[in-house]
């Protein structure tokens, strides 16, 4: 579906799928390339990402604060760090650790992967889709693994319990997909800032 309606939006281009982009060209020709995390945290960092301790060592030496955090958290922030940006795309990926999403339903044949994609092209994330997460208990477990480690002054270091306490009375099965319309119409358009494609895009305050 994602791919449908990417494809779709530059079809009506009717300048094929091969844009220009800077000085460079992204081929958007169908199908996009599909990979897992693991398989694109070991290929960009030379780290096997069941490797706790080397992924920590890794970690350290990018600056990344590891002290109390759970392992996945750590391997999350290494992969945003170094393996976001090489991600040229456009490219899937995909099984991406249940533990860091805690909205995420499970994969039933593998309960540590979580049913989840997200699409990068050039270093940007372009979509992000998932099924919901409507075990109340699992849910409450993951949203404390998450949030191990983070400050207690950080606004996001808070358990949702308004959400768990929904989720115990009944929620069907659900899905979700975003799609950056506006980091989209960058890449269509060979915008090099989000700004240029924004109608009324947020302005500095003048300083007398």
């Amino acid at each position: 579906l994602t791919e449908s309606i990417i494809c779709d939006a530059i079809s009506a281009l009717g300048k094929g799928f091969v844009l220009p982009w800077g000085d460079e060209t992204i081929d958007f020709t169908p199908p996009f390339a599909r990979r897992t995390y693991d398989e694109l945290f070991a290929e960009q960092t030379g780290v096997d990402p069941a490797d706790e301790n080397a992924i920590r060592s890794l970690a350290g030496t990018l600056g990344i604060e590891t002290a109390g955090k759970h392992a996945d958290v750590v391997k999350s922030e290494v992969f945003e760090a170094r393996v976001e940006d090489a991600l040229e795309g456009p490219i899937f990926v995909m099984d991406y650790p249940s533990s860091i999403c805690p909205l995420t339903k499970r994969k039933a044949d593998r309960p540590e992967v979580a049913e989840r994609f997200e699409l990068f092209v050039k270093g940007m994330e372009l979509a992000n889709a998932y099924t919901e997460l409507n075990d109340p208990d699992l849910q409450e477990r993951l949203f404390r693994t998450q949030l191990a480690g983070m400050a207690e002054d950080d606004s996001m270091a808070r358990m949702d319990h308004d959400f768990v306490r929904a989720l115990r009375h009944g929620m069907p099965p659900a899905g979700g997909l975003g799609i950056g319309i506006d980091r989209l119409v960058m890449l269509l358009t060979n915008s090099p800032t989000i700004r240029d494609v924004i109608l009324f895009p947020l302005l500095r305050p003048e300083t007398a």
